[in-house]
């Protein structure tokens, strides 16, 4: 990551697509309240000469926020997450979001929006805000304390293990169809 500026350990990401409803424009003023001594890793194209929402969300940036671009390359974005301190999760509509079950999968503590989906993904591994003003005090949680870090860590690792690694949800699959015939065959059996 220090081809992008960032040193490992020493920033949080965000990756999302810019738009209102993910609350970037929250996330980004409650990180740049105050200085934090790591970066606020942002991942997705701001277009501030084209976009209101981008140009709110570049303006309310303090020195610390590194505005990094577009991420294709999946290991890029791994490691960017496995290098990070925590991840910012801002979605407030949707359901299971796969950059936050990546974030969980590479061991980052979230602060993740408040909202029925966020909490049944994150669970645990999660501190959850509403507002700037809870976002604020989530981040500065996350940022002041080790030790909390390291539980909402084990957490996110403990939460992806438990629910989104590809065989258990292939096996949801699998047990749903073999219900699904199990039925079938049954009601074949009474006709």
């Amino acid at each position: 990551m220090r081809s992008r500026g960032l040193d490992a350990g020493g920033y949080v990401t965000l990756v999302c697509r810019p738009i209102p409803e993910n609350s970037i424009l929250e996330l980004v003023t409650a990180f740049s309240a105050r200085p934090r001594g790591v970066r606020l890793a942002m991942v997705g194209d701001y277009l501030p000469d084209q976009d209101d929402y981008h140009r709110a969300v570049v303006d309310a940036a303090s020195d610390e926020v590194v505005f990094l671009g577009s991420i294709y390359d999946p290991v890029e974005l791994a490691a960017l997450r496995f290098h990070g301190i925590g991840y910012l999760h801002g979605h407030t509509v949707g359901g299971t979001n796969p950059s936050l079950v990546e974030a969980l999968a590479a061991g980052n503590p979230v602060v993740a929006h408040d909202n029925p989906y966020n909490r049944w993904v994150a669970g645990q591994a999660g501190l959850y805000f509403r507002d700037i003003p809870e976002a604020t005090t989530a981040i500065d949680a996350l940022l002041a304390d080790a030790t909390l870090r390291a539980r909402l860590a084990a957490a996110a690792r403990a939460r992806h293990e438990e629910e989104f690694t590809w065989e258990h949800v292939a096996g949801q699959y699998e047990q749903l169809l073999l219900d699904v015939m199990a039925r079938a065959a049954q009601m074949g059996a009474h006709t």
